[in-house]
């Protein structure tokens, strides 16, 4: 089976639904024997208990001592009953809640990549119904579609190559029979036989420190509210520091939004020098007790010399003050800007040590295929992808899920 039925079959409403109650079932059942053994032991305790009190009823006053002992006895039973009780409570909360949110970022996919969706799969959709057999010039057309969703010329001609090689192998004729294929390749692109993790690597040794950069205009300042508001919601203490310090109105505008998620700030006058901003707001994290600190820095991209040298003495400011250095260098990117992200993309990657991409706007864009374009080109995995105004609308970048949003009508 496909990557294409495998994503169908497990994005299937009824079957998750139906997978969902047999596992919710099967725990029921391995529950309930674990209550009946511990009621078993407990039933024998108190059996054996009562049995303690009847001999001691018939023996002389001086028992009195020893019936004490047998009810101190009866209450860690009784304890032990409440705290196993406590943690299938605890532990059915959590599945949960694990099945609400995964229910709520699968929405979220969906309605942020409807634009690329209606774009992107409908040309394809029209391009299997234009073609009876897989010709040169369904080839040409799929290439010309390809290249518009922004997944990137270099990318599309390996893609295609690839895709000419099956057909071939395959002895493939028919064009509806190349819907599972694309999809199994175009998840080949970005996988690359690769271990991909979107998660964000934490200090284990100290306070982690992650800096944010890119240009400006591209939603870097909402992207670190958004990313302070989930950190929050994960039971961390976030600061929000104001790197940026040369673009007006940057530091009041980073102030505001970290009001609205909640969390710490730290900042100074404008035109201040970012190095010692970084240094006295971690300096301050560490005074309020924060386990994150989120910085901002200059987006000015067309000065890379000095950018770079900011970015240099920023770092040098995390290694001397922080155990284990800077957590992540992530870098924001509009994904409506198509080519033009990608040669930011490699811009900053020559200058810092980008560790995550972040791309925002995806919903606003009908060219989805920046996500593919990016991790092949760059060689950067995507952390997390903006698919709305709302603060939970920033969500963990699951190709999974991102493969089931865009291609959804195909399925």
């Amino acid at each position: 089976m496909g990557l294409f039925s495998k994503i169908k079959n497990m994005f299937k409403s009824t079957e998750e639904e139906e997978d969902i109650v047999e596992e919710q079932e099967d725990e029921e059942v391995e529950e309930d024997e674990e209550e009946s053994e511990v009621d078993e032991e407990i039933q024998e305790e108190i059996e054996e208990t009562n049995e303690e009190e009847t001999e001691i009823d018939e023996e002389d006053d001086s028992t009195d001592v020893e019936e004490s002992e047998v009810e101190e006895e009866s209450e860690p039973v009784v304890e032990e009953t409440k705290v196993i009780e406590d943690k299938k409570s605890i532990k059915k909360a959590k599945k949960e809640k694990k099945k609400e949110d995964k229910k709520k970022d699968i929405k979220i996919y969906e309605k942020g990549l409807s634009k690329s969706r209606e774009g992107f799969v409908s040309k394809l959709a029209n391009l299997t119904n234009k073609y009876k057999k897989v010709t040169d010039e369904y080839f040409e057309e799929l290439e010309e579609i390809l290249i518009m969703a922004d997944i990137g010329v270099n990318t599309v001609m390996d893609f295609i190559d690839r895709l000419r090689d099956r057909v071939r192998k395959e002895h493939i004729d028919d064009p509806s029979e190349l819907k599972e294929i694309i999809v199994d390749e175009l998840f080949i692109i970005y996988v690359n036989d690769e271990i991909l993790t979107n998660k964000i690597h934490y200090n284990d040794k100290d306070i982690s420190v992650i800096l944010f950069v890119g240009v400006n205009g591209v939603g870097k300042t909402t992207t670190i509210a958004k990313i302070a508001n989930k950190l929050k919601s994960e039971g961390k203490k976030v600061m929000m520091v104001a790197g940026d310090t040369f673009r007006a109105g940057a530091i009041e505008q980073l102030h505001e939004w970290a009001d609205r998620a909640g969390v710490e700030f730290f900042g100074k006058e404008e035109n201040s020098d970012p190095s010692s901003v970084l240094y006295d707001g971690i300096e301050n994290a560490r005074e309020k007790g924060c386990d994150v600190v989120l910085v901002d820095t200059a987006g000015r991209l067309q000065n890379k010399v000095n950018l770079m040298n900011e970015l240099e003495k920023m770092n040098n400011v995390i290694n001397k003050l922080v155990d284990g250095g800077c957590s992540e260098t992530l870098l924001v990117i509009d994904a409506g800007t198509g080519q033009n992200g990608i040669n930011q993309a490699k811009a900053f990657k020559e200058i810092t040590n980008i560790t995550g991409i972040v791309l925002t706007k995806m919903d606003g864009t009908a060219k989805g295929g920046i996500v593919l374009a990016i991790k092949e080109e760059v060689g950067i995995p995507v952390k997390f992808i903006g698919l709305g105004e709302r603060m939970e609308d920033l969500v963990s970048f699951d190709i999974e899920k991102y493969i089931y949003g865009l291609f959804k009508d195909m399925m």
